[in-house]
């Protein structure tokens, strides 16, 4: 799993989430399915690296006022789509609400963690994002990159979505959600991440807090899912009726993705 992972200088959590058996005896292609966390602390190196993936299409995630305060760097001569919504309720993001006024411990991230899970399936700019991801990816030649802020909880609900569309199995659909806590180093990161939340909030934060709220686990995942069988009684019935992947473009994302 951790042969998924590129190694960025200032660029997080950028993984390939294809290079899966999809059931049937089909296998989804690698190299053209990327994720990652924002591109504003990008180096001159790491551009150069991007631009050589040959990127068709970006999806970014983010609320508008996220990208206004970390604006993405670009390869030069980009020429891929940006897809991104402009849905904004002209707040700050809910997580740096949390991080400002709540205190930090394990319990706490969990249930804020839960609890923004059981709605990330439903807000309207999700809803929109994931639906012309969907119909980008059946029309890209190329790569496509989808990405939000730390790229482990609006992405990873979205890569999780895409295979469970495409028949990965459901370990491996969870152990690629899981991956972002190697791939960003969690543990090793933590004590660095609590002293600059301390400098922040002016408050004390513990080091399995800091895990808690920063990392995933699967029961994140599954209180999404659990959430979409609820409202529509399946994934498949959300893809189709919330996102509009109908059979024919699942089995035109299928043609083109397959290895």
């Amino acid at each position: 799993m951790t042969g998924r992972i590129h190694r960025f200088d200032a660029l997080d959590n950028f993984r390939d989430y294809g290079d899966y058996a999809a059931g049937s005896g089909r296998h989804i292609a690698p190299g053209r399915l990327f994720r990652s966390g924002h591109q504003a602390r990008a180096s001159a190196a790491d551009l150069e690296r991007l631009g050589a993936l040959d990127i068709a299409a970006v999806v970014d995630l983010r609320r508008p006022s996220e990208r206004r305060d970390q604006p993405s760097r670009r390869p030069a001569g980009f020429a891929g789509a940006v897809i991104e919504s402009e849905h904004d309720d002209g707040g700050e993001a809910p997580h740096m609400t949390f991080l400002r006024t709540a205190d930090l411990t394990p319990e706490s991230g969990r249930r804020f963690m839960t609890d923004t899970y059981g709605r990330l399936a439903f807000e309207p700019s999700h809803l929109d994002l994931f639906a012309r991801y969907f119909r980008i990816l059946g029309e890209a030649d190329g790569p496509v990159l989808i990405h939000c802020a730390a790229g482990k909880d609006r992405t990873g609900l979205l890569a999780a979505l895409t295979h469970h569309l495409l028949g990965v199995h459901p370990d491996d659909i969870v152990a690629d959600y899981l991956l972002t806590n190697t791939a960003v180093d969690l543990e090793g990161r933590a004590p660095a991440i609590a002293r600059q939340l301390e400098a922040h909030t002016g408050r004390a934060v513990a080091h399995d807090a800091v895990v808690a709220f920063l990392g995933v686990e699967a029961v994140y995942l599954d209180t999404a899912m659990a959430g979409i069988a609820e409202r529509y009684g399946s994934a498949e019935a959300y893809l189709e009726q919330a996102l509009g992947v109908d059979t024919a473009l699942r089995d035109r994302i299928g043609a083109r993705l397959a290895a």
